[in-house]
């Protein structure tokens, strides 16, 4: 009986040791998947960004830095501070940031929806948007769950609805196409500004 017990204990502590290491491993691995999905999406953006300037800009070569849009996440950091942040906070921010582009691409996609009702428009720039939006729901689920690994408590919030703002319903045609073009402009910065973090926290977990 006592050779017994002593078996099951240098089990338990067997198990215990192994359990850390492994655990880094899958958790890294999450993070490498991550910079994947982000890399492959940036380049469906880069993409959609091309046919987007083409079909609704009316030039494949249209460029204007001067716009900014106020509810974007800023893409400017701090070198010093970027690197300080803790796995948690920078993990809760890529999901809040996430989160804000799919809503925006949800909002505006609705739009160019109704304008597809009473114009004729190519359905494919509305499938890429949904594409996009995929990935990006993806990314949000695999933070979610990295979140998850890095703090317990973590309950993952109801997806909001897209926000509609009253005041952009006055805007012209052209100030909404350009909306769109500020968006998909500044994902495509995002997620290599994100890519750049998912490397980071995988850097940092050890084996």
């Amino acid at each position: 009986m006592a050779s017994w017990c002593a078996f099951f204990l240098l089990c338990c502590v067997l198990s215990c040791a192994e359990f850390a290491p492994m655990s880094r491993f899958v958790q890294k691995n999450k993070y490498n998947n991550s910079f994947s999905l982000t890399r492959s999406t940036r380049i469906r953006v880069q993409h959609l960004l091309k046919k987007y300037k083409e079909q609704q800009m009316g030039n494949i070569h249209f460029e204007d830095r001067s716009r900014h849009l106020r509810d974007l996440p800023l893409l400017s950091t701090d070198f010093n501070s970027w690197l300080q942040l803790s796995d948690w906070d920078r993990l809760h921010r890529a999901f809040t940031d996430i989160q804000t582009y799919w809503s925006m691409l949800e909002r505006k996609r609705k739009q160019l929806e109704k304008e597809q009702n009473v114009q004729r428009m190519a359905t494919s720039l509305l499938q890429s948007i949904k594409h996009i939006q995929l990935d990006l729901r993806d990314l949000m689920s695999q933070v979610s769950s990295q979140m998850k690994v890095v703090r317990s408590s973590w309950v993952r919030p109801t997806p909001a609805a897209a926000l509609q703002n009253p005041q952009r319903s006055s805007r012209t045609v052209w100030e909404s196409r350009v909306e769109g073009y500020i968006i998909l402009r500044d994902l495509d910065l995002y997620l290599t500004k994100l890519a750049r973090d998912f490397l980071l926290l995988a850097s940092k977990t050890h084996l």
